[in-house]
């Protein structure tokens, strides 16, 4: 006959729990990309009288979520510096424009010291 002890509950020990706890949170700090965002800066319009220094050639750009237009002349992103002369590019914006390909825009445009961008609301 088999001797049946009764049953004893030990006390649970928290320590493997808060170690399981402590190296996922390790792990997950060390594995996470803490990237920087770069800032571009925007000039917005203001309503008021040209002043002298205003330039005196403009380009106006168009840009839409599929579209871009260049005086009213549809060119792609890549083929867009070849065709802006010196001066000043405004920029509108459609309503389905999203602010990926407005950033992709003016990356593109910010290459150049003789263009100033001025982005419509």
């Amino acid at each position: 006959m088999r001797k049946t002890a009764p049953f004893v509950r030990r006390p649970m020990s928290m320590t493997p729990l808060i170690d399981v706890i402590f190296l996922l949170l390790m792990f997950f700090m060390l594995s996470s990309t803490f990237s920087t965002f770069g800032e571009i800066e925007l000039s917005q319009a203001i309503a008021g009288t040209a002043t002298g220094t205003t330039p005196s050639e403009r380009s106006f750009v168009q840009l839409g979520a599929d579209r871009l237009v260049l005086n009213g002349a549809p060119v792609e992103l890549e083929g867009l510096m070849g065709q802006l002369g010196t001066g000043q590019v405004l920029v509108s914006l459609d309503d389905d424009v999203s602010a990926q390909r407005l950033v992709d825009l003016l990356v593109r445009l910010r290459g150049r010291e003789d263009l100033s961008v001025l982005v419509l609301e």
